[in-house]
């Protein structure tokens, strides 16, 4: 039986990392740490009998000392972050707190009780980061790997290149054993409706418009949350400390591409699936129209990156990872669960 303290666990990918490792590992156990800010959900762990979620800030650095202490945990996975690009342009401050300021105390944490007062037994601080903080690629560049150099362009990928460098210092100077993952874009059930993917599938069962950045031809790397949650296992079981891997989800596509997928995705639902006219009347698809017709090309975001590209040569090689899902496959799980989950995304909408 292993113990981990999970952070940020009720948030997108959190929540399904500890979903995922719980099926895995039945008999771990996993401590939640979660603020419950906006975009930390409660219910999204509910039901994972073995995880217990401590609502705390990482910032409070005694209290993921006592964490580590009177669980006895030896790995931290740490998603704790504000993650959401518009919201780190309006009001950067937090993202640096968090995700800079949040980072180090866990680092400090971790090297009090795993190496100041540890015994010398083997611990892992996992920390998950993303294809953001390598800036922007041209149309024909080749795809970011684990050395490319680090050039964010918003404060929110800012503060997380800030984070991976105190990480890796951790480890070179104080001999903490870590490993940091990078990632492309995810997708996937319980993400919060400000991203792309949500965002776009509940306008569109709303009949609100989709707010399309610039000309729309922005390109991303697609990555399914469960792949991502297998990524990171396996940092956590065959990643060399010290070491960065990069995960994608090998479905490079501009976001012009992703919407119509949406559109044509939920129109046909309304044809496939009975009921649904009646359960979202104001979709257009409710009404025999296009969701297409929802389409509303906006303002283009400041500093807005062009192309993200993932190379996931060396997590192939030395982690044996590949995403299992396509993009089209993915999808289709996507919205059928948003839409057979509708008493978890609707509060969400009202507050």
């Amino acid at each position: 039986m292993a113990n981990l303290l999970v952070t940020g666990g009720a948030g997108f990918i959190g929540g399904n990392f500890v979903h995922y490792w719980a099926q895995q590992n039945p008999g771990d156990a996993v401590a939640v740490l979660d603020s419950l800010t906006y975009a930390g959900n409660e219910s999204t762990i509910a039901g994972v009998e073995q995880a217990e979620l401590v609502k705390g800030d990482i910032r409070d650095t005694a209290l993921v000392e006592a964490l580590l202490r009177d669980r006895d945990i030896a790995s931290i996975v740490h998603f704790a972050a504000e993650s959401h690009v518009d919201r780190s342009i309006s009001g950067p401050d937090a993202f640096i707190d968090t995700n800079i300021l949040g980072t180090n105390s866990l680092l400090k944490a971790a090297r009090t009780v795993w190496l100041d007062e540890g015994s010398g037994k083997p611990h892992r601080f996992h920390h998950i980061s993303t294809d953001e903080v390598y800036g922007s690629l041209g149309p024909d560049d080749p795809a970011f790997s684990e050395t490319h150099q680090y050039q964010p362009n918003s404060p929110y990928s800012a503060s997380k290149a800030a984070s991976d460098h105190l990480v890796r210092a951790y480890h070179h100077t104080f001999g903490l054993e870590v490993t940091t993952s990078n990632c492309s874009n995810n997708y996937g059930p319980y993400q919060y409706p400000e991203k792309l993917i949500p965002l776009f599938l509940l306008n569109a069962l709303h009949g609100r418009d989709l707010p399309i950045y610039g000309d729309g031809m922005n390109v991303r790397d697609w990555l399914h949350v469960e792949d991502h949650c297998r990524g990171i296992h396996a940092c956590l079981t065959r990643g060399q400390p010290g070491e960065t891997y990069n995960i994608g989800g090998g479905a490079e596509l501009p976001n012009m591409a992703v919407i119509d997928h949406i559109c044509t995705s939920v129109d046909r639902a309304f044809v496939e699936i009975a009921g649904l006219a009646d359960r979202y009347p104001d979709a257009p698809a409710a009404k025999g129209r296009s969701t297409n017709e929802l389409k509303t090309f906006v303002t283009d975001r400041a500093g807005h990156d062009r192309r993200y590209a993932i190379d996931e040569t060396k997590a192939r090689a030395e982690l044996d990872y590949a995403p299992s899902h396509s993009f089209e496959g993915g999808m289709a799980h996507t919205l059928r669960w948003y839409l057979e989950n509708e008493s978890w995304w609707q509060p969400l909408l009202r507050g």
